[in-house]
């Protein structure tokens, strides 16, 4: 999974602040978010919880599907979470090597 370009979603907590990023590293850039190695929004607002992630063949479409979800207004995109992810758990432990 590490060198795979992919979009990611973290939370605070259910249904609260949302942040949506882009990567080519999910398991390394979400590390860096949780011990916030890296001010701004995501140490700001304690973003730490992985919540939802799509893997995607090149960073060009991710690109393009992190730019959707961003336009997209908020209820579509706690909706796409919770069709996943219902209980807004934290998937990092599943992504790391």
């Amino acid at each position: 999974m590490t060198k795979h370009p992919a979009i990611y979603i973290l939370s605070n907590q259910p249904r609260g602040f949302i942040y949506c990023g882009v990567t080519r590293n999910l398991p390394r850039r979400i590390w860096v978010h949780k011990y916030r190695i890296v001010g701004g929004t995501g140490a700001r607002h304690k973003l730490i919880n992985l919540v939802y992630f799509e893997l995607i063949d090149d960073i060009t479409q991710a690109i393009s599907r992190e730019q959707q979800i961003k336009a997209a207004p908020r209820v579509e995109t706690i909706r796409l979470i919770e069709q996943h992810n219902p209980q807004w758990l934290d998937l990092y432990a599943g992504i790391v090597d």
